[in-house]
């Protein structure tokens, strides 16, 4: 398995463990405290678990599984997949920290940084598509098919 796969499915598992705890915090401060959780921390929550666990965890599984790059192609850069690597895990790490942080100390001035941080997830996640697209091709189904084969 290569280092930058690695990378991807690591940090996942890290922001997984982060979306569980934000998770449990807010479950016990609803059940034990009465205290239903605002929309900075929910929103925290899910970006934890649905971009930095599941996304994380799908484009690193997509990069170690998806057709090696030819020799010859252009398309597909592994350093372009790093830096994608690193906007969406800045981004999703700042904008966790930044709505956690708007929900605790309610400063007002967060609005910029986690815009900044989505925006970075989103150049992040087209950053990724954007280099893995050559290699999303047959590799020998396409003979399979033509010979009549279904799956």
């Amino acid at each position: 398995m290569h280092s930058l796969v690695r990378r991807y499915i690591k940090t996942a598992v890290i922001f997984l463990f982060v979306g569980l705890i934000i998770g449990l915090r807010m479950v016990v401060e609803r059940d034990l405290l009465s205290r239903a959780p605002d929309a900075f921390e929910t929103s925290a929550h899910t970006h934890a678990i649905l971009v930095g666990f599941v996304m994380m965890m799908i484009l690193g599984v997509a990069l170690w599984l998806f057709p090696r790059a030819a020799r010859d192609e252009r398309g597909y850069d592994p350093r372009v997949a790093s830096i994608a690597y690193w906007f969406l895990t800045t981004g999703t790490a700042v904008r966790i920290a930044g709505e956690l942080a708007e929900s605790f100390f309610t400063l007002g001035s967060m609005g910029w940084i986690v815009v900044a941080a989505s925006i970075a997830q989103v150049l992040g996640i087209g950053l990724f598509f954007f280099t893995m697209w050559s290699r999303i091709r047959p590799a020998g189904s396409h003979i399979r098919e033509a010979k009549g084969e279904r799956f």
